[in-house]
């Protein structure tokens, strides 16, 4: 069991051999076992998935970037599988700080604008919230950031 108590700040990028599941309209649009996790205080980890994991079409380049102190510039996607559409549903930093270059052009995606996310099977529940993309699974444990009263920590 870890607590993302002990995760550290600034975060930690490490690579996770685990099955990596996304699934959108009914299908599993990607899937990996070449995947990363970030790791920081207070946070579910946050899975990044290579662009090759992702089914030919369901990446959709989109409007808009953020800014996160420790990795840099994001850029979206919208997920798209068939007629379903995850607007905005996942993102990569295209050149990210160094501390996180092993990412770049890796996608990580928002459980909770999908229809499911999975690691090893176990389905994810999505970070409180709705702002981080945290995953969430039975191997950790809170509380987390992203519950009411929480963004000052």
């Amino acid at each position: 069991m870890e607590s993302v108590w002990d995760y550290p700040r600034p975060p930690r990028l490490e690579r996770t051999p685990a099955r990596l599941e996304v699934e959108l309209g009914g299908s599993v649009v990607a899937s990996t076992t070449d995947g990363w996790r970030v790791l920081e205080t207070s946070h579910p980890p946050t899975f990044y998935l290579p662009a090759s994991a992702f089914q030919p079409g369901t990446l959709r380049e989109t409007a808009g970037s953020s800014v996160c102190e420790w990795k840099g510039v994001a850029s979206y996607f919208d997920l798209v599988a068939g007629d379903v559409v995850a607007p905005r549903a996942a993102w990569t930093y295209r050149d990210p700080t160094p501390g996180f270059a092993a990412i770049a052009a890796a996608v990580a995606v928002m459980p909770g604008l999908v229809d499911r996310c999975t690691v090893d099977g176990e389905v994810v529940v999505p970070q409180p919230g709705g702002f981080y993309g945290g995953w969430i699974t039975s191997g950790v444990t809170g509380p987390f950031k992203g519950v009411p009263g929480s963004m000052g920590w």
